[in-house]
């Protein structure tokens, strides 16, 4: 006869289909899919157009009202899952559930809520709520790990207001640049701004964590590009995370009549920024590889129909999972730069603004999301990430892997973003079992 405990556990297993051959198999285990949607679509009311729909999108800026609310909505489903919340002094929320071994460091796994604007409902946010999930799931399934688990949602991952971008995640391995908090937006400094959502720029040392503390770390993300939903491939493991090489260049010709001077004796700054951009394109798409290149930003000076334009500032931005690439690149750019200089009689400089670098996910770690999309039936590619995200700061403390599920026609960072709701449950529970094989590592 079986105790009232294992009884209780089998009648819970049952109802999850986690029982098989009279002892309880985890392989079996699944998400609720209907509740993380019923939660996803919930989160959308915070950032949401007035009188919107979950269709329209939402404005979810770091640090502002709305990702107060949802930062609130996030911590009483932490709370439901029986989960204490807490808030770092930069502002990240962590929520631990202890494990069988409390000597073993934790699995850390979680996303973040904050959106550009105008952003969809499934950037960063199916990461969060399918990690809170996940624990849920487990504790419903009373499944104890070795680990003990931490989910975390991130602060300011886009910065969408205050700048940089990975704001929360940044702080936590101090990386902070040099007048950060003091940035103003709307008459309100970042440091003010951060005790909206509970962080204490005058404690940030507090948020530091040292390296090796947690096991590894997890993060579900859309894949934010169209490779999986045009190959139909159910999970993307994550190889790394690209460097980001950004580059402003400012060329100054000379401003002159457009009706009176001469094609032959301009010195037109545009015509130069054209040249350029042309150049930019072929230089990238001349070699093999994954690598990208944009001009994605130009201001015209004086930007006015009858006059030569005098100068163009605009940005050069290179991204490549190799950084001798974007070097060999940045190199072969700015030689072309000056032929189009002496071309044109205009000059080209160059100054680096950004330099985010890469991380590469850790063998282990994509061996695990390889084996949960294994146990569960799903097609999965390894490939990069185009994108940056928190979790190459996160490979500073710790190996780090991504799951990538699709996003319908490679769109994000727009209301019309879209994950099917049974690929969001397939990451989840994609997620769930990469959880479970590092726990058995």
């Amino acid at each position: 006869m079986p105790t009232r405990r294992e009884f209780v556990q089998r009648l819970s297993a049952a109802a999850a289909g986690t029982w098989l051959g009279g002892r309880f198999d985890d392989r079996l285990l699944r998400v609720d899919g209907a509740r993380l949607r019923g939660n996803l679509e919930a989160l959308s009311a915070f950032g949401r157009p007035a009188r919107g729909s979950f269709g329209d999108g939402v404005t979810r800026l770091g640090y502002s009202e709305s990702d107060v609310q949802g930062r609130e909505f996030v911590t009483g489903l932490m709370k439901s899952a029986g989960l204490g919340p807490r808030i770092d002094a930069a502002g990240n929320i962590f929520a631990r559930r202890n494990g069988a071994d409390g000597s073993l460091p934790p699995i850390l796994f979680g996303s973040h809520i904050d959106s550009v604007p105008n952003g969809g409902n499934f950037d960063g946010d199916l990461g969060s709520l399918a990690a809170i999930e996940t624990v849920r799931r487990l504790g419903e399934a009373r499944v104890t790990t070795r680990h003990p688990l931490e989910v975390v949602v991130w602060a300011n991952e886009e910065g969408g207001a205050y700048q940089p971008s990975l704001g929360g995640s940044r702080l936590v391995v101090g990386k902070i640049g040099e007048g950060e908090l003091d940035a103003l937006v709307n008459g309100v400094t970042k440091r003010e701004a951060m005790t909206r959502i509970g962080g204490r720029a005058d404690r940030l040392q507090e948020a530091q964590i040292p390296k090796g503390r947690y096991a590894a770390y997890v993060e579900l993300h859309i894949e934010q590009g169209g490779n999986l939903d045009r190959d139909r491939i159910n999970i993307g493991v994550v190889e790394g995370i690209v460097t980001v090489d950004r580059y402003e260049v400012t060329i100054n010709g000379v401003a002159n009549h457009a009706g009176t001077t001469p094609m032959a004796e301009r010195h037109d700054a545009l015509l130069a920024a054209s040249h350029l951009t042309i150049a930019v394109n072929e230089i990238v798409r001349a070699s093999p590889g994954r690598q990208v290149g944009t001009v994605g930003k130009l201001e015209v000076t004086p930007n006015a129909p009858n006059v030569v334009p005098g100068r163009v500032r605009m940005t050069v931005e290179l991204r490549d999972l190799a950084a001798p690439t974007l070097t060999r690149l940045t190199e072969a750019i700015q030689a072309r730069a000056g032929e189009i200089s002496a071309a044109t009689g205009t000059t080209i400089a160059f100054r680096q603004i950004n330099y985010n670098e890469g991380a590469s996910a850790d063998p282990l770690v994509q061996r695990a999301i390889e084996a949960a999309a294994d146990t569960l039936g799903f097609s999965r590619v390894r490939m990069p990430s185009g994108a940056g995200h928190d979790a190459q700061m996160a490979a500073l403390l710790c190996p780090m892997g991504m799951i990538f599920v699709p996003s319908v026609a490679g769109i994000s960072h727009s209301p019309k973003e879209l994950t099917s709701w049974d690929d969001c449950a397939n990451g989840a529970n994609a997620l769930l079992h990469t959880v479970l094989a590092l726990d058995r590592a």
